[in-house]
């Protein structure tokens, strides 16, 4: 995992920068770290392209419309999709999916 961050910038969908601003646990050093994180990456925004994936993603699999729009971000800019939760996405065919607590 170290190998794949240290050669990357990190990318985040928008819904995932606004889902981790929105973490009610945080703490103000907590916030000051996301911050520092979220301006270190580079944020994809919806565009047309990302929305009609997200829509397909929700018809075929099912899965709540953030994280469709979070897996149809990675899907279509060829990112490797980190998380933890991988119930919700290891379906979706084509989605390259890396747990960072199995490594």
């Amino acid at each position: 995992m170290d190998g794949v961050l240290k050669e990357s910038v990190p990318a985040i969908s928008a819904i995932t920068e606004i889902e981790l601003l929105c973490w009610k646990a945080a703490t103000t050093k907590d916030l000051l770290t996301l911050k520092s994180f979220i301006g270190d990456s580079v944020i994809f925004e919806l565009d047309r392209i990302v929305k009609d994936k997200t829509v397909d993603f929700r018809k075929e699999y099912a899965i709540r419309l953030p994280d469709a729009i979070i897996a149809a971000t990675a899907h279509i800019n060829d990112l490797t999709f980190i998380s933890r939760n991988t119930k919700d996405f290891h379906k979706i065919e084509g989605l390259r999916l890396i747990n960072p607590f199995e490594l």
